[in-house]
């Protein structure tokens, strides 16, 4: 791991480029190694006996995806009635070659006015790249500051398996 992570109490940070079911085993290795603890999103359907335990302890946040609860209220619910959440997601949705990202995270963060903290994987040089500056929302629209982050990422870091990115 290169570089550190914003001073923040309150944080979402976008990992990418998703391009492996590695990327999940590499972010976890990396956050024990340093003592670092960030919650993710999953399926409410995956905590079941006997991996409850370890997903909640790994800081997995069961997600009820159904259309009647919405997920960003479920997430703004979550970082509103904790003092200290760091919140960790993909925006590809899928490890699969995506042309756009999705924009949750970008909604999620507006939403619960917390900052967004980019970390890339550069399978080249064998790093996770952490940034201490938290992204400034550059578009009119939750469109254009995606489009701004896909780039930036496409620049910068390089998947596990590129072909995917």
């Amino acid at each position: 791991m290169v570089g550190k992570l914003p001073d923040q109490k309150k944080l979402i940070i976008v990992g990418m480029p998703h391009t492996s079911n590695w990327d999940f085993i590499l972010a976890m290795a990396c956050m024990q190694s340093v003592g670092l603890k960030v919650s993710y999103m999953m399926k409410r359907e995956a905590f079941i006996w006997p991996l409850r335990g370890v997903f909640r302890y790994l800081g997995g946040v069961p997600i009820d995806r159904s259309s009647k609860n919405d997920v960003t209220a479920q997430i703004v619910h979550c970082f509103n009635t904790n003092e200290n959440v760091w919140l960790g997601m993909t925006p590809e949705g899928t490890r699969s070659k995506v042309s756009q990202y999705r924009k949750g995270y970008i909604r999620i963060a507006k939403a619960a006015n917390v900052p967004i903290s980019l970390i890339g994987i550069d399978a080249r040089s064998k790093e996770v790249v952490l940034h201490e500056n938290t992204w400034q929302f550059t578009g009119t629209s939750d469109d254009e500051d995606n489009l701004a982050i896909k780039q930036f990422v496409d620049e910068n870091f390089f998947g596990i398996n590129p072909e995917n990115q």
